[in-house]
C-alpha cells in the first residue's frame, strides 16, 4: 500500500519509499523521481492508477527531501559534496531493489521537474538499467540565464558557504513563477490551476522549503550534464522517451523548454520520442485539472514501450 512508508538501507543512506503493487497481470516496474521541495507520497494517485494498469510502482524520497535519512543531507541538501553522484546512486539502488523483487520485467523511470533532471541523468549514467524514460515538466534549456545563476550561486557559496539556503535563487525561480500567474491567489498558484492541490502543497510541512546553495548547484549540474552529446551517446537511439510539459508552466517557459529537449534529442538521433504539451496546464501535470487524461495517455505509452522492450 502506497501510504505506508518503507525503508531501503544503502551504504550511504536510508531511503524512505512507497510502493503500490500491480493489480492483475504485471507489465513492468515504474520508478518515480519526485521534484524539488516535495516528496514521494504526493504521487499516490498516480501510483494507484499505474498499478491498476499492471505496473509495480516504487517512489522514494530523494536525499534532502521527505523522510529519507542520509549523512550530510538535511532537508534542502543532497550532500556536502558529490551530491549529483549520490542522488543518482540512490536511484540505482531503488531500481535494483525493485528489479530483484520483480525479475524479468522492464523498468520505466519517470521524473517530474527536478526529478526529470535526475531521471535523464540516471539514464545516461546507467543506460543498461532502464528500458524507458519519462521526463515531465523539466527544464534543460536554461541557457545563459542558467550560467548566470551558477555564477550567483558560486558567489553565495564563497560568501556564506554551501549548506545554507540560497538568498537569490528562490527569488529568480519560485517567487518569479508565482508572480507570473495573472490574479494569483497564492505564491504557489504556478503549480496547478486546482486550488485544492495548491492548498495541500502549502499545508504540507515537507513541501516548499528553501533549497541550499549546494542543492541549487547540483540542480544546475544535472541540467547542463545530461543533454551533452558525450552522455547522450551512451543511450541506445531507440530508447522510448516520453516528454510532457504545460503550456501555462512558467518553470518551463510555457512548455518551450520541453519542446527544446524533444528537438535536441531528435537531432541526436533518438527515434522514439513522444512529446505532449498540454496547453492549459501549469507545472504539476499530475496534480492539474484533467490529470486523469494525461495519466491514461502515459499508461498507454508505457504499455507500448513494455510490449516492444
Amino acid at each position: 500500500m502506497f501510504s505506508q512508508t518503507q525503508w531501503l538501507k544503502t551504504p550511504e543512506a536510508t531511503l524512505a519509499f512507497h510502493h503500490e503493487t500491480a493489480g492483475g497481470g504485471s507489465r513492468g516496474v515504474l520508478l518515480i523521481s519526485h521534484g524539488l521541495a516535495e516528496h514521494s507520497k504526493r504521487y499516490a494517485r498516480f501510483a494507484k492508477a499505474m498499478a491498476a494498469r499492471g505496473y509495480h510502482v516504487y517512489a522514494h524520497d530523494h536525499r534532502g527531501h521527505g523522510e529519507t535519512v542520509a549523512k550530510g543531507a538535511p532537508i534542502g541538501q543532497f550532500a556536502p559534496r558529490s551530491g549529483v553522484q549520490q542522488v543518482l546512486a540512490d536511484i540505482v539502488a531503488m531500481r535494483d531493489y525493485a528489479a530483484e523483487l520483480h525479475p524479468n520485467l522492464p523498468v520505466i523511470l519517470f521524473g517530474h521537474s527536478m526529478g526529470g533532471l535526475i531521471a535523464l541523468n540516471a539514464a545516461v549514467t546507467y543506460p543498461e538499467k532502464f528500458d524507458a524514460v519519462a521526463v515531465w515538466n523539466s527544464n534543460f534549456a536554461v541557457g545563459l540565464a542558467g550560467r548566470a545563476a551558477q555564477a550567483i550561486l558560486l558567489v553565495e557559496k564563497a560568501l556564506k558557504g554551501s549548506d545554507v539556503p540560497s538568498g537569490m535563487l528562490p527569488k529568480l525561480t519560485f517567487s518569479a513563477w508565482g508572480k507570473s500567474i495573472p490574479g494569483h491567489r497564492t505564491e504557489f498558484d504556478w503549480l496547478s490551476r486546482d486550488p485544492a492541490e495548491v492548498d495541500k502543497y502549502i499545508a504540507d510541512p515537507l513541501c516548499g522549503f528553501d533549497a541550499s546553495v549546494s542543492l541549487w548547484l547540483d540542480i544546475f549540474e544535472l541540467t547542463f550534464r545530461a543533454p551533452q552529446k558525450r552522455h547522450l551517446d551512451r543511450l541506445r537511439k531507440d530508447l522510448p522517451i516520453h516528454l510532457v510539459g504545460g503550456g501555462k508552466d512558467p518553470a518551463t517557459d510555457g512548455g518551450k523548454a520541453v519542446a527544446w529537449l524533444s528537438n535536441h534529442l531528435k537531432r541526436h538521433g533518438f527515434s522514439r520520442i513522444t512529446t505532449e504539451i498540454y496547453q492549459d496546464k501549469r507545472h504539476e501535470t499530475l496534480n492539474e485539472i484533467g490529470a486523469e487524461a494525461a495519466i491514461s495517455a502515459f499508461a498507454d505509452w508505457c504499455d507500448e514501450a513494455t510490449a516492444r522492450s
